[in-house]
């Protein structure tokens, strides 16, 4: 190509970058610039295998050019997940993440290098990703959105740094099913209180076993605020996936449905620790209240009651709405015996074989440490309830479940998770009345305990009260739009809309379901029926190949087991299903 001559073609780039380089610049040096090495082969194995190429690094971002925008994206996931693997060999202030920002557009090819404003944006929007994270913008989207497993959080259109129209950008997480849906900004009701998050607290102590300690306090601030009555809290599960600060406080806070924001600080220092808590509203970005807490290590986890209430007391000036509630009254435990608890919820948030049954370990250990802690026996409930409700009830875990929720009763009657965990067992044994009653009294005390709603939706469910279960489950769904067991939800919500006779409503909550956990068959059963019962027989039966791809050795059995309290509505599931079988019969009931 001669001086002057260039083309334009339509390409997709991303921009990528390494997430606190400088700072480990100062620590290391050396240290920095080798681990940055290794991560960029990394990065240029993976767009090499995708089909793209890197170009135009400078300092600690590479831009990479590929062909379709499904190729950057598939690279991106899988250069993604190798470094967060290799970070987690390393100490926590060894760490070096990357996040990338994808954008389809028109470029100026000279010689190697693109030019352009799409180039522009795709620099852009990367500052605009989550650390580990992805970005895209809409046009990128566009292409991907039905063709790739992955679900996207719609933060809206942005007005990027020199460039002259808005764009509408999207964050994407990895999935594992076969399409993508865009989880929308949350609109929430001017007419109800507002709602807060809490987010997970920075870690600043450098020490790596002090991330249990940091999101232990957020975890405890979320407790005590759960039980302030007139105040929607989002359930941890949510709020806690917005690690990464830099999508700002008004996109959080959009995504999340919450008004306003909590978030902290953790620093440590010799024989005491600092922690510093922010209040901010998210519709404008105020920073409503901050201070600062310097403590003895040993006090950790009782610094919650103090700031917990400040930050009641500060939102009982925002609303006019305000009730006398208790709150933060938990009983105290011991620092070793807390951490162990946070450190089992970490684990069980990562929902694999392995540390689920390090999670038990953690658990175990916590109880000899402190028999009667009320915390320890409600996570050793949710442990058990886990394993039983994957095992259709068999087994002691069940009553397992019962023993530490009434001993937990016994420790703090003013505690919501023993009664709900109490009502899921009942769920669970096909007693939905008495199930009722233990979910009443858990929303009495916590009313946005969003485990709560959709269990109470589950039991009128079970009593063939569709239209009552529907909003429950649409409201836990608010509480908690990001829950990593959001799927069970949605999949009850399809059901209750199948009995109500509201297919594309069914439809759309089971697609939701499986773009959570696409081999929960539960969802795809009920999204089958649905299709066929809305006269869309060809995409169910596009559906029942791909069920029966996933679940080989699927059983009628299965669903037979759903305690429903009238046999015809189980009938009624199954009808549908068998509307949509490919050659026309029906699938008779086999062995378990």
């Amino acid at each position: 190509m001669s001086e002057g001559q260039y083309t334009r073609q339509v390409t997709t780039i991303a921009s990528i970058d390494a997430v606190g380089f400088s700072r480990l610049m100062g620590i290391d040096d050396e240290f920095a610039v080798a681990a940055f090495e290794e991560r960029r082969s990394i990065i240029a194995e993976s767009c090499d295998a995708a089909g793209g190429r890197t170009f135009g690094a400078a300092g600690d971002s590479i831009m990479a050019e590929f062909g379709t925008p499904i190729d950057a994206l598939r690279a991106a996931f899988d250069f993604q997940q190798r470094i967060v693997d290799l970070n987690g060999r390393v100490p926590g202030d060894r760490r070096m993440p990357f996040r990338v920002g994808i954008n389809t557009g028109n470029v100026i090819v000279r010689g190697a290098s693109l030019y352009g404003d799409d180039v522009n944006i795709a620099a852009r929007i990367q500052e605009l990703a989550p650390t580990d994270g992805l970005a895209i913008s809409e046009t990128t989207w566009n292409h991907v959105r039905d063709k790739v497993a992955a679900s996207f959080t719609d933060l809206g259109e942005r007005q990027l740094k020199n460039i002259a129209l808005p764009v509408r950008i999207f964050v994407a997480n990895r999935g594992d099913g076969e399409r993508a849906e865009a989880v929308p900004r949350r609109a929430t009701d001017p007419a109800a209180p507002p709602a807060v998050a809490v987010l997970p607290f920075q870690n600043e102590a450098g020490a790596q076993e002090f991330d249990y300690v940091a999101d232990g306090v957020a975890e405890d601030i979320i407790q005590g605020l759960c039980s302030t009555r007139w105040l929607p809290v989002i359930a941890r599960e949510s709020s806690f996936q917005f690690r990464d600060k830099a999508l700002g406080p008004r996109m959080t806070g959009s995504a999340l449905g919450a008004r306003y924001l909590v978030d902290g600080r953790l620093a440590r220092g010799s024989g005491y620790f600092d922690l510093v808590i922010t209040l901010t509203d998210a519709a404008n970005e105020r920073l409503v209240w901050s201070r600062g807490f310097r403590r003895p290590l040993d006090e950790v986890s009782l610094v919650n009651d103090e700031i917990g209430g400040q930050i009641v007391s500060m939102l009982e000036k925002e609303v006019e709405r305000v009730e006398q509630a208790r709150t933060f009254q938990v009983p105290w435990e011991s620092l070793e015996t807390w951490q162990l608890v946070r450190r089992a919820r970490w684990h069980m948030q990562r929902r694999t074989r392995e540390d689920t049954m390090l999670a038990l370990d953690c658990l175990e250990e916590a109880r000899r440490k402190a028999p009667n802690a009320s915390a320890v026996l409600n996570e050793l409930a949710w442990w058990y309830f886990w394993r039983g409700w994957l095992q259709a009830g068999a087994g002691d875990d069940l009553d397992r479940v019962t023993d530490f929720s009434r001993k937990s009763l016994l420790m703090d009657s003013q505690d919501a998770r023993p009664h709900a965990h109490l009502g899921a067992v009942a769920i669970m044994r096909g007693q939905p009345k008495a199930a009722i009653e233990h979910l009443h009294e858990a929303l009495q005390i916590n009313p946005s305990f969003a485990f709560a709603h959709s269990a109470m939706g589950s039991a009128h469910l079970l009593l063939g009260d569709a239209a009552t279960a529907i909003p429950m489950f649409r409201t836990a769904r608010r509480l908690s739009p990001f829950d990593i067991y959001g799927f069970h939800n949605l999949g009850e919500l399809a059901a209750a809309c199948c009995f109500d006779r509201r297919w594309d409503d069914a439809i759309a909550a089971a697609e939701a379901s499986l773009d959570l956990s696409p081999r929960y068959f539960y969802a795809r059963f009920l999204k089958i029926g649905a299709l066929a019962r809305s006269d869309r027989m060809e995409e169910a039966r596009r559906e029942k190949a791909l069920f029966h791809a996933y679940h080989p050795d699927f059983s009628l059995e299965r669903v037979a087991w759903i305690p429903f309290a009238e046999k015809s509505a189980t009938a009624f599931l199954i009808d549908g299903f068998n509307l949509a079988d490919q050659d026309g019969g029906a699938i008779e009931f086999g062995p378990a």
